[in-house]
């Protein structure tokens, strides 16, 4: 994956420029809020996807910079918006922004941040890549809202969660990687086929992200363990754990959930998913979409491009933080 980085670096930084030129708000606070979370160590994947995308198609319209610069500018304005409704106290690996800024600013930044984005792709004067972008935005939000909905909820399915994840997180990868397919010129065939490789991999990706919640090192993910249960959200190895544990182990369980000491110790729960396979097979769901995924490249003929894509897909399972 490093050499992915790599050879993609001059397009990522050209993003970089276009993300730091954006930046100009009036507004002293906004400026502040938006460069502390933007330069504070994210991935800038789904640029990647769709800068990748693009060169699939041979691009050499430099719009493609502009749009990764508007999928960052989305996605970083969810993380102001989710760790305010999540009471969040870090984010990457230090003070989230709203303990830095307030609860206010960071909900106002992250606005600017979804307006500005607006603004770009308008100017691109493009009807297919607003109606992509706009119905992504629409999608994150049902998907947020879903999420919310089903706070402690312990009778959530899995198909439920799986609709929720494809809403809050991997429809901005799919439109990332559709974005790049439509601005190099693509097919609406080549396009689908994109925007389908990224929502597979979008769903593999937060599957994993919610299964690291369970083993990962603070110091590399940038949150503490169980996190998600400390937040009431009910992911797919506890969707597996309590659909597989006694019901003595599940009452158990729950009251530990619902308990102040859940946000203390949640070892007994991490045993318990170790007991029933439940991280396994988290692992091996997310393992099949990444699969998927790496089934609709087939589509595209052989190229440096189309095996970084494959190596982005094994990353997103890979991967520990």
């Amino acid at each position: 994956m490093d050499n992915v980085w790599l050879n993609y670096k001059e397009a990522l930084d050209g993003v970089e420029r276009e993300i730091d030129r954006g930046l100009d708000s009036e507004v002293r606070l906004i400026n502040e809020t938006t460069r502390y979370i933007l330069m504070s160590g994210g991935k800038r994947l789904r640029p990647l996807l769709l800068i990748i995308s693009a060169q699939m198609g041979n691009v050499v319209d430099q719009r493609y910079l502009l749009l990764g610069c508007v999928v960052e500018y989305i996605h970083t304005a969810t993380l102001l918006h989710d760790d305010v409704l999540d009471h969040a106290k870090n984010r990457r690996g230090r003070l989230a922004a709203r303990n830095l800024y307030g609860n206010h600013a960071s909900i106002l930044a992250g606005d600017f941040l979804y307006t500005r984005a607006i603004r770009h792709i308008v100017t691109l004067e493009n009807v297919e890549m607003n109606y992509v972008l706009s119905l992504t935005c629409n999608k994150m939000t049902e998907g947020e809202a879903w999420q919310l909905a089903h706070t402690m909820d312990f009778n959530l399915t899995e198909e439920r969660y799986l609709k929720i994840i494809e809403y809050k997180t991997a429809s901005l990868l799919s439109a990332a990687c559709k974005l790049g397919g439509i601005v190099s010129g693509g097919s609406s065939e080549e396009t689908e086929t994109l925007s389908r490789f990224g929502r597979y991999l979008g769903i593999a990706f937060q599957i994993q992200d919610d299964t690291l919640d369970y083993l990962a090192d603070y110091k590399r993910l940038g949150k503490p363990l169980g996190q998600d249960i400390k937040e009431g959200k009910i992911t797919l190895p506890l969707i597996h754990l309590i659909a597989h544990c006694t019901e003595q182990e599940k009452e158990e369980m729950l009251h530990l959930i619902q308990s102040s000491k859940a946000k203390k110790d949640i070892t007994s729960i991490i045993a318990l998913m170790e007991k029933y396979g439940s991280i396994s097979y988290a692992k091996k769901v997310a393992s099949d979409f990444v699969t998927k995924a790496q089934q609709e490249l087939n589509f595209f003929k052989n190229s440096t491009h189309r095996e970084a894509l494959r190596a982005v897909a094994n990353y997103a399972i890979s991967r520990d933080y």
